[in-house]
């Protein structure tokens, strides 16, 4: 039998690293984990309107969005705690370093494998929360992470945020073809 709760969740809520500058030109970022795709070419974040990041993205609209990976989880984690208003040099003390997007004023983390390339599209601030909508222009990823041109997440090793247990996962194994493991019931 099934119990009833007053709250639910939803999962898997993959870990994204969002890069901004800050207004002195300087990179900044931040763990997020409310985030997703929207179709084929946007995105959308909630973001507290107190973070550094959501000021830099309100005031510049333009972001980078990287995965958090296994490898770098603890340097993910870190750039979460720790606010870019109190260490501005945060991405520097986990070991992050950055190059300039060539699509977007905003840094790409050379140490995640995969970032993807943003500009807002709207900003919309309502119950507490800064939701962004943006589109996605473009994508850096690292060749280690590719196999016949395209990002292979096995390679990848993206984590995802347990809100249950409040702790990191990664997201695991293949476990059949989309549009085909279904076709036994046809």
């Amino acid at each position: 039998m099934k119990q009833s709760f007053t709250k639910g969740f939803l999962t898997p809520l993959p870990v994204f690293i969002i890069a901004t500058y800050n207004e002195n030109g300087t990179p900044n970022a931040m763990n997020a984990a409310w985030a997703g795709q929207i179709g084929g070419s946007q995105l959308s974040l909630s973001l507290s309107p107190a973070h550094k990041t959501t000021k830099n993205i309100i005031a510049n609209k333009e972001f980078t969005i990287s995965f958090a990976t296994k490898e770098q989880a603890e340097a993910c984690d870190y750039v979460g705690i720790v606010s870019g208003d109190k260490v501005p040099d945060k991405l520097e003390k986990c070991g992050f370093t950055v190059t300039k997007s060539d699509k977007v004023n905003a840094p790409v983390i050379d140490q995640l494998p995969v970032a993807i390339e943003c500009k807002v599209i709207e900003i919309q601030e309502e119950l507490g929360e800064t939701r962004v909508v943006a589109e996605i222009v473009g994508m850096k990823a690292d060749e280690s992470v590719l196999t016949d041109g395209k990002v292979d997440i096995s390679k990848l090793h993206p984590i995802m945020f347990d809100t249950v247990a409040k702790c990191y996962r990664e997201i695991g194994e293949n476990i059949g073809g989309a549009w085909s493991i279904g076709k036994k019931f046809i």
